[in-house]
């Protein structure tokens, strides 16, 4: 075969992946017109080029497979693609793996037999349907781990002499995508709806039992009348607390990817934010400190003011709530630390009872309570610290929680400061426990 008809070959089977993978490569129309000219364009270029050395003789390969598969541009393409991408013959022997198919599938390896890179039964039984059959199909598999991975699969035909490169056998083109995130964002979203509707139920069967009572015998009785009037307006309160919580966290995940560009003081907003928790903290006979320097020369940050004043007054309120009469609750500057560099750090340090080292990295799931009962009857919604995450997520930071039963807690924010010298990272947010950064 001359240099031109393998590159002419290569391409052919890159423009067939390319139509076949367009949907999952997010490729347009126009998208895939360029792509394929540009692959016609290199390919009879290459072609046209002199070798530079006499290739050495390839050895002997099992009908079906080809050392050159595919070569050139199209061999460039299909590496190059996000999406496992696997070719298998009429004999059931891999005729090529891409890397992402050979990363997910160690065992894809070309001239080894397929069922031995992946015994699941949907998908040994979808290749062997496509071959007999000869036509495409599609099916879903998981592989086992934790978490357990789902996928979805496209098994599409190509017969006999579709491609040089693959000789006289029919072939089957495999690709892979995964739906692992999707499936947990599915569960998540279906999760939330669930939580959502059971924290508005309550309240709301509450309000409507006593206006049946109000109705009935309770009607001609003035005392039961505004007791059961201030337990329905405390209720509602709680309802729209909810709902106000719920459209927040709304509105910050619709400015996840925008990141704030106003240059702001950070410790400043943090002050005068807790400082707002004063009467708070009178009420509950607690101590609030508060230690951040106060000054223009303060160092700054890119961030949204209200959003960092939502953070500190939700740290600062949770802290308030949960320490006991007489204790304390102190805001002040973090000590640098080396995992989050060229960031400024503000601490929330209460001595309440603390948290248990198997809920912290639960922390900032949503509607999740290390508490339930303690947390619904101090009015918390258990989405603050979910909040929190998301703002923080926005600008980059970080959020480090230290905790021990019976010694208090430490939250602590981080946020990339604004300086010449200074690189702002990107901080996977998450939570802290004995040292190690876990994903929330």
């Amino acid at each position: 075969m001359s240099r031109v008809q393998m590159q002419l070959g290569g391409f052919f089977l890159a423009a067939v992946v390319v139509v076949l993978a367009a949907p999952a490569m997010g490729l347009s129309a126009w998208g895939q017109v360029f792509v394929l000219a540009g692959a016609g364009m290199l390919a009879l270029l290459a072609g046209g080029r002199r070798p530079a050395a006499t290739p050495e003789p390839q050895p002997a390969l099992p009908p079906g497979l080809s050392p050159a598969l595919p070569v050139g541009f199209g061999r460039t393409l299909l590496n190059r693609m996000p999406a496992p991408l696997i070719v298998i013959s009429a004999d059931r022997v891999l005729s090529y793996a891409n890397p992402a198919a050979q990363s997910l599938l160690p065992k894809a390896r070309p001239g080894a037999h397929f069922s031995a890179m992946i015994r699941t039964p949907a998908f040994v039984d979808a290749v062997e349907s496509a071959l007999g059959e000869r036509r495409d199909q599609e099916f879903t598999f998981s592989m086992m781990g934790k978490p357990e991975r789902l996928f979805e699969a496209k098994a599409r035909f190509l017969p006999a002499g579709a491609v040089d490169e693959f000789g006289d056998l029919d072939q089957v083109i495999v690709q892979i995508e995964d739906r692992t995130r999707d499936k947990a964002m599915l569960e998540m979203r279906s999760d939330f709806v669930a939580n959502a509707s059971h924290e508005l139920r309550t309240p709301l069967a509450s309000i409507l039992g006593y206006i049946e009572t109000l109705q009935g015998h309770a009607r001609d009785d003035p005392e039961a009348r505004e007791m059961f009037l201030g337990i329905m307006r405390a209720q509602a309160t709680r309802m729209q607390r909810l709902v106000d919580d719920l459209m927040s966290l709304s509105r910050i995940e619709m400015d996840a990817h925008v990141r704030p560009e106003e240059r702001v003081d950070l410790f400043g907003i943090a002050a005068d934010a807790a400082a707002a928790l004063f009467p708070q903290a009178s009420q509950n006979d607690v101590i609030l400190q508060i230690e951040l320097p106060r000054g223009p020369g303060n160092p700054q940050v890119l961030g949204d003011r209200d959003q960092i004043a939502q953070v500190m007054v939700n740290l600062v309120d949770n802290a308030i709530k949960y320490s006991g009469s007489g204790q304390k609750v102190r805001v002040s500057e973090a000590e640098p630390d080396a995992r989050y560099p060229g960031c400024l750090g503000i601490s929330v340090i209460d001595d309440g009872p603390g948290i248990a080292r198997e809920h912290i990295p639960r922390l900032t799931e949503r509607f999740y309570r290390v508490n339930p009962g303690k947390s619904k009857k101090l009015g918390g919604t258990g989405l603050g610290l979910a909040i929190t995450k998301h703002i923080l997520q926005r600008h980059g930071g970080a959020l480090d929680v230290k905790s021990r039963l019976g010694e208090g807690s430490r939250f602590t924010i981080w946020i990339p400061r604004v300086a010449e010298d200074v690189t702002n990272p990107e901080i996977p947010v998450g939570v802290v426990s004995d040292q190690r950064v876990r994903a929330s």
